[in-house]
């Protein structure tokens, strides 16, 4: 009888024993997204951070599914596969999830023995919906019960892009929804608002932005006004420093330039060479482009000014949405600006200097947006158009 209640109570510890899944990437914000999914529908998650990390947990505590992605440091994702496959002959499910679209490659790790390749971007219900399929677990409605904060369909980007969101006195105008609604949905894009000294209670709402959300929005504070280059470039260090991320991008905290323009930016860099996208405000057909009269005609002479200065034929070098590689980002981004306002021009004449005139053309993409509004209250006034000027020649002057 004793023996008879010890195999039952061995067999229901066994039935309610939760499936391991081992998750393998090294971007946190990739990993910690689909163990959160994972974990709602009743799995237990294994990280790993590289492919070595990967082996160990495999070995020690032997998942009944592995995910994988093929590009990890230190050991790949197929060292992995062929680890599982080939050394310890194991038949364990094997889901590669990987932003790499090339037929070769997805051929070649279904003939090393995986399960299943999924293509990023991809909805973490399709992941989970996978995961049950290959594990012979039926789906039920608590798999996709949504909170209201997950209205939208929460992806898993393509890339890992951090954006800079510069902030002076924004207590009043930041659109904070569209900001948590955007970085929620699309995991993979961690924004750094950035307080450049505010007077108001700017460091305030910014900080109640990002409690709990600390993963994917960030504050980077600034106790002492420096204006908006200092900010970007502040923030843009910042950024840098964290490894998963495979782009760095900012943008003006009014969305003048929405993200879904923003969002163009980065697939171009994406598919491209080009190791900066620069959004650019030249009215197009089928465009929203607004802007006040006595604006336009005062930027387009200071864009001519530019031009000349820069000796490349940009058309607006000042928009406010910009993504770049990471390698601008450490070598543009080191010296501070000799200018508060006009940096963008900094920079590309940085670049120009660092690999050459004609090289650097072929490097920085000016990329058409579909919208942009200027919005009331912006801090750069008409008076400040004749300070510009002096900005100009003192860029002119420094760079020569």
């Amino acid at each position: 009888m004793v023996n008879n209640q010890k195999l039952l109570i061995r067999f229901e510890s066994i039935k309610e024993k939760r499936m391991r899944i081992l998750a393998a990437d090294d971007q946190p914000l990739i990993l910690k997204s689909i163990g959160h999914k994972l974990k709602a529908s009743g799995f237990e998650i294994l990280y790993a951070a590289n492919g070595k990390e990967a082996i160990h947990q495999y070995n020690t505590y032997h998942p009944d599914l592995v995910i994988l992605d093929l590009n990890m440091p230190v050991l790949s994702g197929f060292a992995v596969i062929e680890y599982i496959r080939v050394t310890k002959k194991d038949d364990t499910p094997i889901i590669v999830m990987s932003g790499n679209d090339e037929e070769d490659i997805i051929v070649d790790t279904f003939k090393l023995g995986v399960d299943d390749y999924i293509e990023k971007p991809v909805g973490l219900n399709e992941v989970l919906v996978r995961v049950k399929r290959l594990l012979k677990q039926p789906l039920n409605k608590e798999d996709f019960k949504q909170t209201v904060e997950e209205s939208a369909t929460r992806t898993l980007q393509k890339k890992c892009v951090g954006v800079v969101i510069p902030c002076y006195n924004e207590e009043t105008r930041l659109l904070a929804k569209e900001f948590t609604d955007f970085a929620f949905a699309n995991l993979g894009y961690h924004l750094c608002f950035v307080n450049d000294g505010s007077k108001d209670k700017t460091l305030e709402v910014l900080q109640n932005l990002s409690k709990g959300r600390e993963d994917y929005i960030s504050v980077y504070n600034c106790a002492v006004n420096g204006g908006k280059a200092e900010a970007v470039r502040q923030g843009v260090l910042h950024l840098a420093k964290d490894p998963q991320l495979d782009y760095i991008g900012y943008l003006d905290a009014d969305l003048s330039t929405d993200f879904a323009d923003f969002e163009d930016l980065v697939k171009t860099i994406e598919t491209s060479d080009f190791k900066i996208v620069s959004g650019s405000r030249i009215s197009r057909m089928g465009a929203d482009i607004t802007k006040e009269s006595a604006r336009k005609i005062i930027s387009k002479t200071i864009n001519l000014i530019i031009r000349q200065i820069l000796g490349m034929s940009f058309q607006d070098t000042q928009c406010g949405a910009k993504i770049m590689e990471r390698e601008i980002a450490e070598n543009m981004f080191n010296e501070k600006f000799v200018t508060r306002w006009l940096f963008d021009v900094e920079i590309f004449l940085r670049m120009k200097l660092y690999y050459g005139k004609d090289k650097v053309q072929q490097y920085i993409c000016e990329q058409p947006l579909k919208r942009w509004i200027h919005a009331d209250g912006s801090k750069l006034s008409m008076s400040d158009s004749v300070k510009i000027l002096g900005q100009l020649l003192k860029i002119a002057t420094h760079y020569k």
